[in-house]
């Protein structure tokens, strides 16, 4: 059964992997023709009066940054990852933003599009920070990596047999820096794109400044974080598949239509959506309807705007 369209806000949070697909060149002229690509249904809920924010994923673009920088690391100044993950909103929002604005003016539809380079606080004492875990970059032989992390005062660690690589904290968002300007603007009807990469993580020093920490948040917990910061109702995590699957992959697969947070939660709890595939998701998911929210849609891009709708996806409700 699907709902009518009464919630008016919203938040999209689009896979890195949106703009940068799997087995494709990762040129920008191809960046920007799958950028284009997934706008159908962020137009589509434009149409129906939702005010809109947009968030993205930026783990390829990200690497290719990181990877520039290690290459070119006897050359010019080591650039940090926070810097970095602000490259990649900036550089990704800007094709996000003109490719949207083209879009609406084709189609007579008057609003403006504009980026905000988004600030997340974590908290300084989270455990990700002193043990992190979350690979990143390109792998070395275990003795390259060891005097990278002499110099460089990186983590390493093995990478599942497959060779070395740098491990960066991966903190829980708190709050968005920018929350209250995102949210008057998206009020006023503009379509904001922020918290790319799940945001620049920095946290709150003793006198109320702000300070950067070398590390990545998720896209999506940052997303819903963003989503209650501005007061949305319904938050879209567009992923690669149509649906929440129970058993994912097995013969006795089950998929989730609609279901009610507490038991989501409970699935959750259970173990069903380990870690390292759905179970992200799912905690951003049972974190923005826990804030607020009321309404989370996951799905695949192509499936969007129809999974709204309520006839394909997996919808989870207050």
């Amino acid at each position: 059964m699907g709902f009518e369209f009464a919630l008016k806000t919203a938040v999209v949070a689009l896979g890195g992997n949106a703009i940068t697909r799997k087995g494709e060149a990762d040129d920008i002229h191809r960046q920007f023709a799958n950028t284009r690509k997934s706008l159908d249904p962020i137009v589509e809920l434009i149409r129906e009066g939702y005010n809109l924010a947009i968030s993205h994923g930026n783990g390829p673009q990200v690497g290719n940054a990181l990877l520039r920088v290690e290459l070119a690391k006897d050359i010019t100044p080591f650039v940090p990852l926070g810097v970095l993950v602000a490259d990649t909103q900036g550089s990704m929002g800007y094709m996000i933003a003109q490719s949207l604005e083209n879009r609406l003016k084709r189609e007579g539809i008057h609003q403006k599009v504009c980026t905000v380079i988004t600030q997340v606080i974590v908290d300084r004492d989270d455990p990700s920070i002193k043990n992190p875990t979350k690979f990143i970059g390109q792998f070395y032989s275990e003795e390259e990596a060891r005097k990278l992390a002499s110099q460089l005062n990186w983590v390493v660690k093995d990478d599942a047999g497959r060779g070395w690589r740098r491990v960066v904290p991966s903190p829980k968002p708190l709050d968005i820096v920018e929350g209250v300007i995102i949210r008057n603007l998206v009020r006023g009807g503009v379509i904001v794109i922020a918290a790319g990469g799940g945001g620049i993580p920095v946290y709150v020093e003793n006198d109320g400044t702000y300070e950067g920490v070398d590390a990545v948040v998720d896209k999506d917990y940052a997303s819903a974080v963003l989503g209650n910061a501005i007061g949305a109702e319904l938050l879209i995590i567009v992923t690669n598949i149509d649906k929440v699957y129970l058993n994912f992959g097995s013969p006795d697969q089950k998929p989730l239509d609609r279901i009610a947070v507490g038991e989501m939660e409970k699935l959750l709890h259970q173990g069903h959506f380990p870690y390292g595939s759905m179970g992200p998701k799912v905690s951003a998911a049972i974190k923005f309807i826990k804030g607020g929210g009321k309404k989370v849609v996951i799905t695949s891009i192509e499936n969007a705007y129809s999974a709204v709708a309520g006839s394909t996806g997996t919808i989870i409700f207050a």
